[in-house]
């Protein structure tokens, strides 16, 4: 899962598929992402935001995934207001592995073992299987779909997946590397899903990114220079010769996201996988949303980017969709 694949892993989809889009939430406890990493002290007061955000994006025509980590799976309000939606069909449930709040507790706090795949593979199994099997409690299903946080991937984590019976990873972040701080370098890998396997068991839906700019079919190679230069990559996105969009609502403007929907469906990408952090959906509790204006923002930025998706004829799909699609 950590090396790009090669070009015949890329995955076909049924022809009257057509081009959809997948809504993720990292949906976790509150923390001070600035500050080290403790098993203790978190929050879940943006819970009591969730059932807004529900219905806003069964307004819009969205279908969320809501990835969850250990302190949402095992936080009663936060069980019956996601398993509702997942019983009326208005939404659906994954998992996210945080290690510093997902027992077992047995290794140290630090930048490294914050991503999963870099613990003993005994250790990244134990804390999974203990995830799943409080999911599977909780909302009454077996999950299908996984993200590892802080997108760590590692050598064992396919395994682990195919064994529990997943059917889709999404912890790849296309265009983004995290080898300075421990974690991946994914800067290499592609964004249309691709098999994990050869046989075609474990799909790899890759959160959605892309080039913007004059310099774009340069490729990676000029990104990775750029990343290497202080403030070289700024220069070039306000010069309109590269830029690197992500579809989040955190950190991307809406003007920003629809060039990235342009550039994604022309590229013609299946499924355009969207994502954000659930502490995002009230004030004060990431980096993106500090007043409750910021969250209002993040409203209309979906309301504008569902508009557009809308006029494109992009249609919200499932997981099930996905599977099916693929062959599953």
């Amino acid at each position: 899962m950590l090396e790009p694949p090669s070009a015949s892993m890329l995955a076909n989809f049924a022809p009257g598929f057509g081009q959809r889009v997948l809504l993720t939430v990292d949906t976790e406890e509150e923390f001070d992402w600035r500050a080290p990493f403790r098993r203790e002290g978190h929050g879940l007061s943006h819970v009591a935001a969730i059932p807004r955000f529900q219905s806003f994006c069964e307004a819009i025509g969205a279908r969320p995934v809501y990835l969850v980590a250990w302190p949402i799976a095992t936080n009663p309000a936060a069980v019956e207001i996601i398993g509702d939606a997942v019983r009326r069909g208005t939404a659906e449930v994954g998992m996210q592995l945080h290690p510093w709040v997902n027992p077992p507790f047995e290794e140290e706090l630090s930048h490294h073992n914050s991503f999963p795949g870099n613990l003993p593979p005994a250790l990244e199994a134990a804390k999974f299987t203990v995830l799943r099997d409080r999911v599977e409690e909780a909302f009454g299903l077996s999950p299908l779909i996984y993200r590892a946080g802080r997108y760590g991937l590692g050598p064992h984590t396919a395994g682990l997946l195919r064994a529990a019976g997943i059917r889709i990873d999404t912890s790849v972040r296309s265009l983004f590397d995290y080898s300075e701080i421990g974690g991946p370098d994914y800067t290499c890998h592609p964004q249309s899903p691709y098999w994990v396997d050869d046989a075609c068991q474990l799909l790899e839906l890759p959160l959605t990114t892309v080039q913007w700019g004059l310099l774009r079919n340069l490729g990676t190679g000029l990104q990775r220079l750029g990343q290497r230069i202080p403030r070289a990559m700024g220069v070039m996105a306000r010069l309109s010769l590269l830029e690197r969009i992500a579809l989040t609502p955190e950190g991307v403007s809406a003007e920003e996201a629809l060039r990235g929907i342009d550039i994604a469906l022309d590229s013609g990408l299946p499924v355009l996988v969207l994502s954000l952090h659930s502490p995002s959906l009230a004030p004060g509790h990431t980096p993106y949303v500090a007043t409750q204006a910021d969250v209002e923002m993040l409203y209309q930025w979906l309301s504008v980017v569902y508009a557009d998706l809308a006029r494109r004829k992009v249609q919200s799909c499932t997981v099930a969709d996905i599977i099916a699609a693929t062959g599953g």
